[in-house]
């Protein structure tokens, strides 16, 4: 199961309260003060770390508690601390207040931090109040309660490269084709309702690119049509997109038409994916139409020769050439 966003209670630790206690020995009828402290109020973490793919986990458990600290005891005992939760999230996770949607921690790699509640500080035992003027103390400080409060988290995939297109374009042939995922993949639109993530090995390189491949979009995705938000969110930290066309307008839809409009829901929804380095891979090449529709695309697109590349999923036509012009586009922007 596939969660990208949820809203979530993060309740830290109170810490103990201090303890009023005086030594009692043989032969010491007039002990000072031994009272301890409070120990410290456990807190709430989240960590990212790059096994974990979704926010599953906390959507079953949107209430996350720490542990209260331990009172003082006497002979200068400090009770032991409130045991912390740590929670794994998924490297590109941003919690954010829901109140005011001000971004408290945006998680943009593996191993992260964020204290999202601090636990209370422990209360001083009378021990810590002992002065020259007053020797025998009955003075506590009671622990303090620990933070709480609510926020949102959404992830946005971290991928180099995001393929987007119409329902039905072939993202999820292209991937599986071009990575070793292994995405859902039918003759209808909307088989796909989670982003997938892949991996491209280079020939004769060890690097490897990522690929996000997104749930298809429809005219007015900007709007939260079809989940169009949901969905939108999962390219914007992509550095390369790559727009894939059913050529061979299979569902009926003008290729030129899907391009543009394409190009303006992605404007729509953040103006900086605008002006992202993008290519346009013209699937299903293998079919009838798409000769003679690729070279109207061609023709009326505006799009530069260099950034089309005719392809086809089935056999795996123009598989290779795509590929390296994603591989360049994403040494460009390095």
């Amino acid at each position: 199961m596939f969660v990208d966003w949820v809203k979530i209670k993060v309740i830290a630790g109170r810490g103990g309260d201090g303890c009023v206690s005086f030594r009692r020995e043989k032969y010491v009828p007039k002990g000072g003060p031994n009272g301890g402290k409070g120990g410290h109020g456990g807190n709430v973490v989240l960590v990212s770390d790059e096994d974990v793919d979704s926010l599953v986990s906390l959507k079953f458990q949107p209430i996350l508690r720490a542990g209260d600290g331990e009172g003082g005891q006497g002979k200068l005992k400090t009770g032991h601390d409130g045991k912390d939760v740590v929670v794994a999230v998924p490297p590109g996770s941003v919690v954010r207040d829901p109140k005011s949607g001000v971004v408290l921690f945006d998680f943009t790699a593996s191993g992260q931090r964020f204290v999202a509640a601090r636990g209370g500080r422990g209360g001083r035992g009378n021990a810590s109040f002992k002065s020259a003027t007053n020797q025998a103390p009955r003075r506590f400080e009671l622990g303090k309660p620990g933070e709480s409060a609510t926020a949102e988290l959404e992830l946005k995939l971290i991928a180099d490269v995001g393929l987007t297109g119409f329902p039905n374009a072939g993202k999820s042939s292209l991937l599986s084709k071009i990575c070793d995922a292994r995405p859902k993949i039918a003759s209808y639109p909307f088989t796909t309702l989670s982003p997938n993530l892949g991996v491209l090995k280079l020939k004769g390189d060890y690097r490897t690119i990522k690929v996000a491949d997104v749930p298809g979009l429809i005219n007015g995705a900007h709007e939260n049509r079809g989940l169009g938000h949901q969905f939108l969110r999962h390219i914007e930290r992509t550095s390369v997109l790559v727009l894939v066309i059913d050529i061979a307008a299979v569902d009926g839809h003008d290729p030129l038409e899907d391009y543009q409009v394409l190009r303006r829901e992605l404007a729509l929804h953040d103006e900086a994916l605008a002006s992202r380095p993008f290519l346009v891979a013209c699937n299903k090449m293998d079919l009838e139409a798409a000769a003679a529709n690729l070279d109207a695309f061609r023709e009326r697109s505006g799009v530069p020769p260099e950034k089309i590349f005719p392809i086809s999923c089935l056999t795996g036509y123009g598989l290779d050439e795509l590929v390296e012009g994603v591989k360049n586009l994403v040494n460009r922007k390095e």
